[in-house]
């Protein structure tokens, strides 16, 4: 990486390697490009923009450098005491706390990445053409060099926990009566929900166990993502407990979540959020509708259409559904890698909520979640939903270019009913549907895959990787 090279932002912001991608003229380069956009934006020449870090190495510094840069373009920095949850920023916006918001975090990227997401006035995620102009501005600021600034006055930070806490406390009140204190194990992945989820948690009546709770630039030297593999301890530890504990994790900025069953198994990403969605909707507090992504099992778009909801369907990225949230055509929103919002508290994805809901549900409904889903599956029709990460080799990303230019009209046996090729290539059938495409935030490629049952989905996902001529090594992420 050159430091001519332009900045991109993925499906969840800038980021990339640590000194490689990511290095302080770049990061002076896309706050210039912040700054200007937000003046285009007509916040005018004095915007406040809250700045945040999570615990990733040199996040305090580039934080610092953040402020110092919006100062210097004449806005009014917001300096959040950190590290902090990116929920509890994006919170911050939605109540109009600042203009806008960043946060020096790569979320659930492995630690040698850095990064920033960029949070918009209306509490989520900058969208498409908002980050193409910051790019725009950023590559101009690139090529001229931006102006040296001096050193960031030391000012008092703003508390961000109290007010989130508060107020989800006050949503979270309208559930019903507990039968009884559900045991918790939270996994904090050494990310900035430790103290923070817990404190949730424990509101919501629960017992909690905290694992890896100490903050950790390394994060324990893999990925603060709460995929199967990294969660092989919680597994463990709720498992030990013969089936009266439930799992719980979030990433490394407590965006998203994971849930481990009373058994020790993990629930996949659509089972999670089909009991949400149930969740809220029997207990009233979800009379819109519900914004999926496309890479979204079926199942849980069943379960809203059975309690009258509208679902409107949308690009993979979290701030495309955060936009849904915005313009009111949904009440919560949910994606396929653990993603979950409610415009009642957010309008970014927010694991602590989701974790806070599923203590709740623990305590009023008891344990094990999969009876709950038994009932789901009788109700509304069973499916088996996954999704896999593949290494994005150059065969691989060729061979996907050549399935989207000539699409199979068969796969595995089942016939091609539709293709869509806006995001990659996604195939449906009958029964359900493969889709491949390439990570906006990481070098993998994605494999996410449908089918009326597990034995099926397996070959189905099989299918998927022979299409890419891959020799079936993934893992579940």
């Amino acid at each position: 990486m050159t430091e001519a090279a332009p900045i991109r932002f993925g499906t969840g912001g800038w980021r990339g390697v640590l000194a490689d991608e990511v290095t302080f003229p770049r990061l002076d380069a896309l706050v210039e490009g912040v700054a200007r956009w937000l003046r285009e934006e007509g916040q005018g020449a004095r915007a406040r923009v809250l700045v945040a870090h999570d615990t990733r190495f040199l996040g305090a510094a580039l934080a610092a450098r953040a402020c110092a840069r919006l100062a210097a373009a004449g806005h009014a920095p917001i300096r959040a005491a950190s590290p902090v949850p990116t929920p509890l920023v994006a919170h911050a916006v939605r109540r109009g706390d600042a203009d806008a918001a960043l946060v020096v975090t790569a979320s659930h990227n492995p630690p040698e990445y850095q990064g920033v997401k960029v949070i918009a006035g209306w509490g989520g995620g900058v969208g498409d053409a908002q980050a193409r102009r910051i790019e725009a501005h950023a590559r101009r600021a690139l090529a001229s060099g931006p102006a040296p600034v001096a050193r960031a006055h030391a000012g008092a930070s703003v508390d961000l926990v109290a007010p989130y806490l508060a107020h989800l406390r006050d949503w979270l009140g309208r559930g019903g009566q507990r039968r009884g204190r559900p045991a918790i194990v939270y996994d904090a992945l050494h990310g900035t929900g430790a103290g923070v989820c817990e404190r949730a948690l424990r509101e919501r009546g629960a017992c909690v166990e905290r694992l890896r709770g100490e903050p950790s630039a390394r994060f324990g030297g893999a990925a603060p993502d709460p995929t199967p593999e990294r969660l092989a301890g919680l597994v463990a530890r709720v498992r030990a407990q013969g089936g009266r504990a439930l799992g719980l994790a979030t990433d490394g900025d407590a965006d998203r979540y994971a849930v481990v069953d009373a058994d020790g198994a993990p629930l996949s990403e659509c089972e999670a959020l089909a009991l949400l969605v149930d969740r809220l909707a029997r207990t009233g507090r979800l009379g819109r509708g519900v914004a999926l992504s496309t890479a979204t099992g079926s199942l849980v778009e069943r379960v809203a259409a059975g309690h009258g909801l509208r679902v409107t369907r949308h690009p993979v990225g979290f701030k495309h559904l955060a936009r849904a949230l915005a313009d009111g055509t949904a009440g919560a929103a949910g994606d396929e890698s653990g993603g979950f919002a409610v415009d009642a508290v957010g309008r970014h994805k927010d694991g602590i909520l989701a974790c806070a809901l599923f203590a709740e549900m623990a305590g009023e409904e008891g344990l094990p979640l999969r009876a709950r889903l038994r009932v789901l599956a009788r109700r509304h029709g069973a499916s088996a939903w996954a999704r896999v990460a593949l290494r994005a080799d150059p065969r691989a990303r060729a061979r996907l270019v050549q399935l989207a230019a000539a699409p199979p009209e068969r796969v595995g046996g089942a016939r091609v009913c539709s293709v869509a090729l806006h995001e990659g290539l996604r195939l449906a059938f009958a029964d359900g549907f493969l889709m491949l495409r390439g990570s906006g935030t990481e070098p993998v490629l994605r494999l996410y895959g449908e089918a009326p049952d597990r034995a099926q989905l397996a070959r189905r996902l099989a299918a998927g990787r022979a299409l890419l001529c891959m020799d079936g090594r993934a893992s579940d992420r």
